[in-house]
C-alpha cells in the first residue's frame, strides 16, 4: 500500500478530535438536562404533539421506539419516532430533542428548500459513501487507475455535499424548536437555556461529520495526484 495513504490519515485528526469532543458534549448535555424536569410537566411526545398540532400537522404521527438518541422524523411516512428516553420523559433535554424533530416535520410541510434538497440527495449520498470509496480504493491498490480513482472521488463528493446541505437543515430545525418551545410556553425562562445547550451540542456533531467528509475528500484528491 502507498505509504502516503497511511501518512495522509493525519489530515483527519482535526475532524476526529472535533467528533470526539462533540459526542462528549452531546452525552454530557443530554445526561445533565435529562435530570431536570420541566415546570409544565409535558413529556417529549406531548410537547412534539403540541408543536405539530399548533402548525396544523395533526396528520403527522408520533411513535415511541428505538434506542437512545435515535429520534428522527421520516417525511416518507409522516411519522416522528422518539426514543423512550425522549418520548416518555418530561425533562428539558427530552423536550428540546422532541421539538427539534418536530421542527423537521414543519420544514417538510413548508417545503423548506434545504430539506427538500437533502431528501433528494439521499440516494446519491448513499452511493457516494459506499461505492465511491470502494472504487477509489480499487483504482489505487489494484490498477493505479486515475480514471477509476477520479470516478470514486466524484461519487464521494456527493456524500460530502450531502453533509454540507445537512448543516442548514439541522440548524434550522433547532431554531424552529426553540421558537416553538418558547411561543407555546412548553418551556419557560431558564428552561429554554437547558434545551438550547442540548441542541447546540447535537448540532456540533453535524459540523464534525461535515469536516470529516471534507478532509477525507481532500485526502483522496491528494492521494490521487501522487
Amino acid at each position: 500500500m502507498d505509504v502516503f495513504w497511511l501518512w495522509s490519515l493525519i489530515l483527519l485528526v482535526p475532524a476526529l478530535v472535533l467528533g470526539i469532543y462533540a459526542q462528549v458534549r452531546v452525552s454530557s448535555a443530554f445526561n445533565r438536562y435529562s435530570q431536570v424536569p420541566s415546570a409544565r410537566g409535558l413529556t417529549g411526545a406531548q410537547g412534539a404533539r403540541l408543536v405539530l398540532d399548533s402548525a396544523g400537522l395533526s396528520n403527522v404521527g408520533i411513535q415511541i421506539a428505538g434506542s437512545r438518541l435515535s429520534d428522527h422524523y421520516d417525511p416518507r411516512t409522516d411519522v416522528l419516532t422518539l426514543s423512550p428516553e425522549v418520548g416518555n420523559s418530561n425533562s428539558l433535554a427530552a423536550l428540546g430533542v422532541a421539538a427539534h424533530e418536530a421542527g423537521h416535520a414543519l420544514q417538510h410541510a413548508e417545503g423548506y428548500a434545504a430539506a427538500r434538497l437533502r431528501s433528494a440527495m439521499v440516494p446519491a449520498a448513499n452511493i457516494g459513501t459506499n461505492l465511491g470509496f470502494v472504487l477509489f480504493f480499487i483504482g489505487l491498490i489494484f490498477y493505479r487507475n486515475g480514471l477509476l480513482m477520479g470516478v470514486g472521488i466524484l461519487l464521494y463528493s456527493a456524500a460530502v455535499l450531502f453533509t454540507l446541505v445537512t448543516l442548514p437543515v439541522e440548524f434550522d430545525a433547532s431554531r424552529r424548536a426553540m421558537t416553538q418551545l418558547e411561543n407555546r410556553s412548553i418551556l419557560v425562562g431558564d428552561e429554554l437555556v437547558g434545551a438550547k445547550k442540548v441542541l447546540s451540542a447535537a448540532a456540533l456533531t453535524y459540523v464534525a461529520a461535515a469536516l470529516m467528509a471534507i478532509l477525507q475528500l481532500v485526502r483522496l484528491i491528494l492521494i490521487s495526484r501522487r
